[in-house]
């Protein structure tokens, strides 16, 4: 497996990517993978692939904010016959060490509960709302432990973002150390 940059250019990888997508998230990307594609492409952005000679294993992007120093994470994915082996786990952490060589602080990123899988959704979270984040449960296979096995925290919550009891799960890592600013 190797992780490098996607070539903008490749018609056969952005075609795997635009599948990956829509696979993935049916519900957003069905009828706007190619807008969504063009936007992934975008200039300013990182776009990182995994590959297997020319097959397109995952992906991950990133969008600056803050300047250069915060990076909103946007999107991972990983087809679904090659999760767990490591490849989602490789590509954040050479997503991370792109964004640290061009200044970057801070990496966050929101990973919606839409289809109930956390003790967060499903409830009111204007009320106890840091005993909730601080007792949450994946009862679904909800993503957001994996970003807590790689080093993000959750960092807040923003309630009903996907409707009624369907919250956005903020999470963030720092990946440069505070004397390191300093210096």
């Amino acid at each position: 497996m190797e992780i490098k940059e996607i070539d903008k250019n490749n018609t056969d990888t952005l075609e795997q990517l635009k599948a990956m997508l829509v696979y993935a998230f049916p519900h957003a990307y069905a009828d706007c993978a190619d807008e969504e594609v063009e936007t992934l492409i975008s200039d300013d952005r990182i776009l990182l692939g995994a590959f297997d000679n020319d097959m397109l294993l995952g992906f991950i992007g990133a969008i600056p904010q803050y300047d250069l120093t915060g990076w909103e994470l946007h999107p991972i994915i990983v087809k679904k016959e090659q999760r767990y082996l490591g490849i989602g786990t490789a590509l954040l952490k050479a997503l991370e060490d792109t964004i640290a060589k061009k200044g970057g602080i801070t990496i966050y990123l929101g990973t919606d509960d839409e289809f109930y899988k956390t003790s967060l959704s499903n409830t009111d979270l204007y009320e106890d709302l840091y005993d909730k984040i601080k007792n949450i449960k994946n009862i679904g296979k909800h993503p957001y432990e994996f970003y807590e096995k790689n080093g993000y925290k959750i960092t807040g919550v923003i309630p009903d973002a996907n409707g009624l009891g369907k919250p956005d799960i903020i999470m963030a890592k720092r990946i440069r150390k505070l004397q390191d600013e300093n210096k």
